[in-house]
């Protein structure tokens, strides 16, 4: 499966339902919780999230891009 941009809701949710918890309010990005593992997530202010930062966040928790 080849990665696409994507809405930053779907986004978000396709996140919750792998079992990250958040979004939280960060200092400058909201992130979300993986375990121990702390995962900051720009938000786009209405664009969509790149498929550069979806790779980085799959690839963080060690998701397989047909997984997600």
């Amino acid at each position: 499966m080849k990665l696409k941009p994507q809405k930053y809701h779907e986004f978000i949710a396709k996140l919750r339902k792998i079992g990250l918890e958040g979004p939280f309010s960060g200092s400058k990005h909201p992130y979300f919780l993986f375990g121990k593992i702390k995962i900051i997530v720009p938000n786009p202010h209405g664009g969509d999230v790149d498929k550069s930062i979806i790779k980085k966040v799959i690839n963080k928790i060690g998701v397989s891009v047909d997984g997600f």
